[in-house]
């Protein structure tokens, strides 16, 4: 197994995957580990989104408490990579409708996209976050 060189890895990491995020609880508990959409550009913020169709979730809290998380993409096709980042919370705020489509036209069709998204950002109810992330420590592995 070979460290991936940071080109790599931020190319990796601006891939198409479903990335999983774990971040500590205040409670004491284990960690919220949990699948996510999110996005990424190289030199760039990691950015995600929580707490749609109206539900306030643990990972939410969760993440503005720590101020932190922890980051995984990988491939587990052979040859398995992946890239795990710890990373620094810049901010938590609403969404506009351009930064929910940048994540949700990754994952799903335009349509799909445009609707999840208005239905979302266009709701005075909707309790979304969108978080914004700067990656600060880097881990890689790559099987080739």
């Amino acid at each position: 197994m070979t460290t991936m060189t940071k080109q790599q890895r931020e190319e990796f990491l601006a891939g198409q995957h479903i990335g999983v995020v774990s971040v500590g609880r205040p409670d004491g508990l284990p960690p919220t580990t949990v699948p996510t959409f999110y996005a990424y550009e190289p030199d760039g913020a990691l950015t995600m989104f929580t707490n749609t169709q109206g539900r306030t979730t643990a990972r939410g809290e969760a993440i503005k408490s720590a101020g932190v998380v922890t980051f995984l993409v990988q491939d587990e096709n052979w040859p398995a990579k992946y890239v795990a980042v710890e990373a620094t919370l810049d901010s938590a705020t609403r969404p506009t409708i351009e930064q929910m489509l940048t994540i949700t036209r990754r994952y799903m069709p335009e349509e799909a996209a445009q609707q999840f998204a208005h239905s979302e950002v266009d709701n005075p109810d909707s309790t979304i976050v969108f978080f914004s992330f700067t990656p600060t420590r880097w881990f890689s592995g790559d099987y080739s």
